[in-house]
């Protein structure tokens, strides 16, 4: 059993080994098929349509804080009211169909989905796609202001002010948790056929952040490899660098190793 550390504690290498160790058999356990029905993913992985895949991703993304079972049922009855055909639904839905949509999870409701789906429709129809959005405002290191982009561009047409909320934006020191995680599904590729990969020709691993939230967050200072205590913009700087050190083509793997162990093992 790997022993936790106080916070602050300085880890020398063989610390850093045990833990690289460690969190890789982790991720081995969790970067795995059975993982994808009892998480958000299982939403895009509904879809064979790179759109469908892409709008069904994103929005079930949006969505994701609070009570797992409850984001994937909201969000599996928002796919059937959108037909079973989400990229079809943005693209056609009549103003009437679009007022018809009543749908809520917490603070995210009808009011904001029909300007989020005006505001997808936008995306495709006069900008080529989320993917080119991401890709061009991407650095060499970081998806982070390719994010803070793609909210402004997001809304750049007119939408309710309220909205804007459901959007993270890093500039302003958010984590963006949901925005990267949403990223690690369309550009990690590997053999294990959870992540999808769809984007990996445009945007590399490498170039992806931890989608840093409580659990991550938590495990991560258990483990000595973050000690900001916010899960801020900062703490995604800081833990990015020690996975980085980790594995350099795809640090955001370890996403399933620090998810896995504070959401389900509850280490």
């Amino acid at each position: 059993m790997l022993n936790l550390l106080p916070l602050n504690t300085m880890l020398d290498a063989a610390d850093i080994n045990n833990i690289k160790s460690f969190l890789d058999e982790k991720v081995d356990e969790f970067n795995r098929i059975n993982f994808i029905d009892l998480d958000p993913i299982s939403i895009p992985h509904r879809f064979s349509l790179k759109q469908d895949i892409e709008i069904a991703g994103f929005l079930a993304a949006t969505i994701a804080w609070g009570n797992r079972k409850s984001i994937i049922q909201n969000a599996n009855k928002l796919m059937d009211d959108m037909g079973e055909s989400p990229f079809d639904f943005v693209m056609n839905a009549s103003n009437q169909q679009l007022k018809k949509l009543q749908f809520v999870h917490r603070t995210f409701n009808s009011d904001d989905l029909r300007v989020f789906i005006k505001c997808i429709r936008n995306i495709y129809k006069n900008l080529g796609g989320m993917e080119k959005i991401f890709a061009n405002a991407a650095t060499i290191d970081s998806m982070q202001p390719a994010i803070a982009e793609f909210k402004r561009v997001f809304f750049s047409i007119e939408h309710l002010a309220r909205t804007e909320k459901h959007v993270s934006d890093p500039d302003k020191g958010s984590s963006a948790k949901r925005i990267n995680m949403m990223l690690r599904w369309f550009v990690r590729k590997d053999n294990r056929g959870v992540d999808f990969g769809i984007w990996n020709e445009s945007i590399k691993p490498s170039q992806l952040s931890l989608p840093l939230d409580v659990h991550t967050g938590n495990i991560a200072r258990k483990l000595g490899l973050l000690h900001r205590t916010q899960n801020d913009a900062k703490a995604v700087q800081e833990i990015d660098l020690v996975l980085r050190s980790f594995d350099p083509t795809d640090p955001v793997k370890y996403d399933f190793a620090l998810f896995g162990l504070g959401a389900i093992e509850k280490f």
